[in-house]
């Protein structure tokens, strides 16, 4: 007779019930909510609604920017995911306590910041100036932002992997006469890879629904800086609470196709480190 394995949380049905209850108070019901108000335009309205010229306009402000911010962050946190797993330095721990600041600042701060560094006038801003480049109120301005919001996301997705990898396959390669770049390519970054295309969606994601940020530095000129999230607060302050679903619902959509295509190439990527493995 096989004995039973003891469970170190007890009581499977009262935590999977809790669990189910928890997701649907914070996630489900929250999302359904925004199929219900939509219902009340109707398809042709729908359609409408989110193909007017300028709420097409946000779309494409909102996730044009956040693409070329996701790269960007997709290269500075890896950079800067390796120095601080792979050297020493003084001011190291102050430097990777600073990674998370976005997380703990608020979003409206950290968008006057900006705004009042980048602008003609601010320190940063001035600089460019001179070379007739303008950052704040304008894409550019809007990209550095989201670049700020979200770094956090790729640099704690990379750096416990980083941590954790074996450095004797890097001594094996050497020994073998690869060189640093071929090592990189070959051993180091095909690890990294599903950390960091995690986190680069996971940047993504909140990068298309960032407000608190971006609305003060954009400017939020019609057809050039005015993002989708605007687009929804505004319909909102006008009580068209159909609209703003509409358009809220076209971003959640967006929203978990990135998921589920993020999720899709970590198990494809799995499957082929298995397979070469074996």
């Amino acid at each position: 007779m096989k004995k039973a394995k003891k469970r170190v949380i007890p009581g499977f049905g009262i935590s999977m019930g809790v669990t189910v209850a928890i997701l649907s108070v914070v996630v489900l019901i929250p999302l359904a909510s925004l199929a219900v108000f939509t219902a009340e335009l109707g398809w042709k309205d729908f359609i409408e609604t989110v193909t007017r010229a300028r709420v097409l306009s946000s779309f494409y402000v909102s996730f044009i920017t956040a693409l070329v911010a996701s790269a960007i962050n997709a290269v500075m946190g890896l950079i800067l995911a390796w120095v601080l797993v792979r050297y020493e330095f003084p001011g190291k721990r102050i430097m990777d306590g600073m990674i998370e600041l976005p997380f703990a600042l608020p979003t409206a701060v950290a968008g006057i910041a900006l705004t009042s560094l980048t602008a003609d006038s601010g320190f940063i801003g001035a600089f460019f100036a001179r070379f007739g480049i303008k950052i704040a109120y304008t894409r550019i301005g809007i990209t550095v932002a989201l670049v700020f919001i979200g770094i956090p996301f790729v640099v704690r997705a990379v750096q416990p992997v980083l941590e954790k990898l074996d450095g004797a396959y890097e001594e094996a390669a050497m020994v073998l006469g690869a060189s640093p770049a071929t090592i990189f390519r070959r051993v180091i970054f095909p690890e990294l890879f599903p950390a960091l295309l995690t986190g680069t969606g996971l940047a993504f994601g909140r990068c298309i629904g960032e407000y608190g940020s971006v609305v003060f530095i954009a400017g939020n000129k019609p057809y050039y800086t005015e993002i989708a999230p605007l687009m929804i607060m505004s319909e909102l302050q006008e009580y068209d609470y159909a609209s703003a679903s509409a358009i809220a619902l076209v971003m959640l959509a967006a929203s978990f196709l990135i998921l589920f295509l993020i999720n899709f190439v970590q198990a494809r990527n799995n499957r082929l480190l298995k397979g070469g493995n074996a």
